[in-house]
């Protein structure tokens, strides 16, 4: 995959300056948020419809565990939760998930898409939009 498209390196640093915003403001786990950021779109096939990325990303992030990361358990589950469901839309989660896929929902003006306050997760996501009307 083109690493210079809308899924690549520029994308994942702006999803991780969202990141760690959000996180500071939301309290959430900073290394379960960082690992997403960088880790959520590595596994895409092409840069359109690919809905079994996430579910890729997340088995990769098993692979490299204890390789090119070490975190616990319970933070390995949210990553896991994080990664398999990011862009399925969903907003109901642990804040640290929330957070992850906040960020990245963040970035969706890339596309042309303005993100919709109603599918963002965090107060400070939805308050970051609000903002921007």
């Amino acid at each position: 995959m083109n690493h210079h498209g809308y899924h690549g390196f520029n994308h994942w640093a702006r999803v991780m300056k969202h990141g760690r915003f959000l996180a500071a403001k939301e309290n959430a786990n900073l290394k379960v948020v960082e690992l997403f950021c960088i880790m959520h779109d590595t596994q895409r096939q092409n840069e359109n419809r690919d809905p079994m990325h996430g579910c890729r990303a997340a088995k990769f992030a098993h692979k490299v565990r204890g390789i090119w990361f070490d975190i616990s358990d319970r933070d390995m589950r949210l990553l896991d939760e994080a990664l398999t469901y990011h862009s399925d839309g969903y907003t109901d989660a642990d804040i640290t998930v929330q957070t992850c896929w906040d960020a990245d929902r963040l970035d969706l003006g890339r596309v042309g898409i303005k993100p919709n306050p109603k599918k963002l997760c965090t107060q400070t996501a939805k308050d970051i939009i609000i903002e921007l009307v």
